[in-house]
């Protein structure tokens, strides 16, 4: 099976201090700033629910991040439907929706609107049809006409989704997709996440909703400082780290001063 995301000796180095003037200046090298992952692989296949999971800090959201081309990595390189990131960034981007963290929105357009115009972005027209059924599966169908900033936390953040979702790109990369949310919310997203990876779009989910990933996943990896420190089916990852479910044993993880366990 082919692999839908590649991640390749992934190093990156934030320097100490971010001035123009001071980086010229300066006979620090980067190597002495803050090291955010180091020396990063696996692959993540076709198909496959991926969890990616880690403490705040561990290196999770950079690594998105490098995937996505918004951050340059130090060291190493990342692929997207083996397109390299930033060599070939705009066919690696064509393939890749991101959910961020962040609800980042233009308050001046409506739900309709804002999926009309990220299409746009992707050389789409006349795809209000596909625009529908989004709506349709996220509970966005009402809200379709409303203005952005009249939008609860939660319907602004069901909105990512679709923006994500807009262009029908093969990987999706879910970061923290339902951080303060409703319940309802989260049943219909996963209820459509889980169909659209039955039909091949591979998912990259990151979040601190640890049975979300128990029961979604088939494969997880755990970042700890930067580092990689398993990587392995859930069951496998569970099995070695002991516990009753995929909290317990991400505690042990975490706590644990082995490297990882052997990959899978």
């Amino acid at each position: 099976m082919s692999s839908a995301i590649q991640f390749e000796h992934v190093s990156k180095i934030y320097s100490k201090d971010t001035s123009m003037w001071r980086r010229l200046l300066s006979k620090e090298s980067e190597s002495e700033g803050f090291q955010a992952l180091n020396d990063v692989s696996f692959d993540v296949k076709e198909g496959e629910f991926f969890g990616l999971l880690g403490p705040n800090g561990a290196g999770k959201t950079t690594l998105i991040s490098v995937l996505a081309g918004l951050v340059r990595p130090s060291a190493g390189g990342a692929k997207v439907m083996g397109y390299d990131v930033q060599q070939q960034f705009r066919q690696a981007r064509q393939s890749l929706g991101v959910v961020p963290q962040e609800l980042v929105y233009d308050p001046f357009f409506t739900v309709r609107e804002t999926l009309r115009l990220q299409s746009g972005y992707f050389g789409l027209r006349n795809n209000d049809d596909w625009i529908d059924e989004i709506l349709f599966n996220l509970g966005l169908t009402d809200k379709s006409e409303e203005n952005m900033r009249a939008l609860s936390g939660g319907m602004k953040r069901r909105v990512l989704v679709a923006q994500a979702l807009v262009h029908c790109p093969p990987v999706i990369i879910l970061d923290e997709p339902t951080a303060g949310v409703d319940v309802d919310l989260r049943r219909g997203l996963w209820e459509f996440i889980s169909r659209l990876n039955k039909k091949g779009h591979t998912i990259l989910l990151t979040t601190h909703y640890l049975e979300e990933a128990e029961s979604m996943c088939d494969r997880l990896a755990f970042l700890k400082h930067g580092n990689l420190i398993a990587l392995d089916k859930t069951e496998a990852i569970m099995a070695h780290y002991g516990g009753s479910n995929l909290e317990a044993a991400f505690t042990r993880a975490m706590y644990s001063s082995e490297e990882g366990v052997s990959h899978g």
